[in-house]
C-alpha cells in the first residue's frame, strides 16, 4: 500500500444557491519519501487538495489515508494526534507564534511530543538554517526570509514522516526564496520525509521528482503515471 492514498476525493461548497465544485474525483498514490509538486492556475484547487491530504479539511466525499490510517471518519482529536505525530506544515504566511521567540517556536512541537532532546534539536536546527544568533528574537524582529527559515526548522523539528508546503516562497523575493528552497530540500533529504509542495512557479516544481497538475478542480496530469 502507498504511504499516502486518496480515492475519489471531492470538495463541494454551496455558492449562490448552487454547488461550487472545488475539487473533483482525485485519485492518488504517493510513496514514502517522494517529493511531489502540485501546480496549476490560481483558484484551480491546489491548496484545497493540500488541505484535504493533510487532514486540515474534510472532503465532501472520498477518502484519504496516511500510512494506512484513514482520515475521513476520524474524530478531530484523532486527526490532531495523527498530524502531531506524522505531519509537518510550511505555509506562505509563516504562521509563527508572535509571542514566542524563534527558538521557542521550534521547541513547541517537540515539547508537545514530550521529546527529551527538544532543546538540543532546536539548537541544531537553528544552526542548520543559519539562525544560531537569532534564536532569542521574536518573529517581528526577523525578516521574511528569516521567519520562513524558522518555520522550516519548526516543521522539521519533530521529524515528520510527511511535510506539506503551501507556496513556501510566495511571500519572498527571488533570491531569498531560492535560499529557503535549498534549505527545504536539504532538510527533507536529511530526514527522508515525503514532501508535497504547492507552487505556481514552474522552476520550483522542476525540483520535484513528480509533478501533479490541477485545473478547474481536476487532476489533469501526473508525471508519475500515464493518463488516458
Amino acid at each position: 500500500m502507498a504511504f499516502l492514498t486518496a480515492r475519489s476525493l471531492r470538495k463541494v461548497l454551496p455558492s449562490g444557491g448552487r454547488d461550487l465544485v472545488i475539487l473533483d474525483d482525485v485519485n492518488l498514490d504517493i510513496e514514502r519519501g517522494e517529493f511531489v509538486a502540485v501546480v496549476g492556475p490560481s483558484g484551480s484547487g491546489k491548496s484545497t487538495l493540500l488541505g484535504l491530504l493533510a487532514g486540515l479539511d474534510r472532503p465532501t466525499s472520498g477518502s484519504v489515508s496516511i500510512d494506512g490510517e484513514a482520515m475521513e471518519d476520524a474524530s478531530e482529536d484523532a486527526l490532531a494526534l495523527l498530524r502531531r505525530n506524522n505531519v509537518g506544515f510550511v505555509f506562505q504566511s509563516f504562521q509563527l507564534l508572535a509571542n514566542l521567540t524563534a527558538r521557542e517556536n521550534i521547541l513547541l512541537p517537540m515539547e508537545l511530543l514530550g521529546r527529551e532532546d527538544a532543546g538540543a534539536r532546536a539548537d541544531q536546527l537553528l544552526e542548520a538554517v543559519g539562525l544560531s544568533e537569532r534564536g532569542h528574537h521574536y518573529p517581528i524582529q526577523l525578516s521574511g526570509g528569516e521567519q520562513q527559515r524558522v518555520a522550516l526548522a519548526r516543521a522539521f523539528a519533530p521529524e515528520p514522516q510527511i511535510l506539506f508546503a503551501d507556496e513556501p516562497t510566495g511571500n519572498l523575493d527571488g533570491a531569498t526564496g531560492q535560499s529557503v528552497l535549498r534549505l527545504l530540500t536539504a532538510l527533507r533529504d536529511d530526514l527522508g520525509s515525503t514532501l508535497i509542495l504547492v507552487t505556481h512557479d514552474e522552476s520550483v516544481a522542476a525540483l520535484a521528482g513528480r509533478v501533479l497538475r490541477i485545473e478547474d478542480g481536476l487532476l489533469v496530469s501526473d508525471s508519475g503515471q500515464q493518463f488516458a
